[in-house]
């Protein structure tokens, strides 16, 4: 549109102009504002408590994750109550002899062939490492003072009572056999 001519601008009907003492109120009110109050963001008061809320959750999840000493060593007592058990039915099972191996590296379960131990096949009684940090191993029946290399499961069910005595560097456990093929963990 020229600057000679009389007639009004269109004006699009999807927006209004605002009438033009509010619209230089406004933009005198714009004016007279700071520049920053438009900034969006976070203060560093927010971020300082959203970065306390993460560590304190990060704490939390890390000390779950994280096992207990104690309560592994004595799982591993537990698993190894439980293989005992299904050592001494399976000696019944087979007629012959098995046996428990164990130093501070892992364990194996043996059966006595016509002249030697020799390692189990089964997937059960695999030779394994240990889940929990062992430094010591001793197994001691009840008649013997001075302590076995392995602890026997017989063919009978009625076997020798004997203590299996595990040591970590957060303490001991027993496993404790009454004789009957039965183990419990103390």
């Amino acid at each position: 549109m020229d600057p000679g001519s009389k007639r009004r601008p269109i004006v699009d009907s999807a927006r209004h102009p605002l009438p033009t003492a509010a619209s230089s109120a406004c933009r005198r009110a714009l004016r007279a504002t700071p520049k920053f109050a438009y900034q969006a963001g976070f203060t560093l008061l927010e971020m300082l408590v959203v970065l306390v809320i993460a560590g304190i959750i990060a704490g939390v999840a890390s000390m779950t994750l994280t096992g207990n000493p104690r309560s592994d060593l004595r799982e591993e007592g537990q698993r190894l109550a439980l293989l005992f058990e299904s050592a001494s039915d399976e000696a019944q099972v087979r007629g012959h002899p098995l046996a428990w191996q164990a130093n501070t590296q892992g364990y194996q379960f043996v059966e006595r062939s016509a002249e030697a131990w020799r390692p189990l096949r089964d997937p059960l009684f695999l030779a394994r490492r240990w889940s929990a940090p062992i430094s010591g191993v001793a197994i001691h029946y009840a008649d013997d003072k001075q302590g076995a290399s392995q602890l026997e499961f017989g063919v009978e069910s009625i076997n020798l009572s004997a203590v299996v005595t595990l040591y970590s560097p957060v303490g001991q456990i027993d496993i404790v056999s009454t004789g009957n093929g039965r183990f419990t963990v103390h």
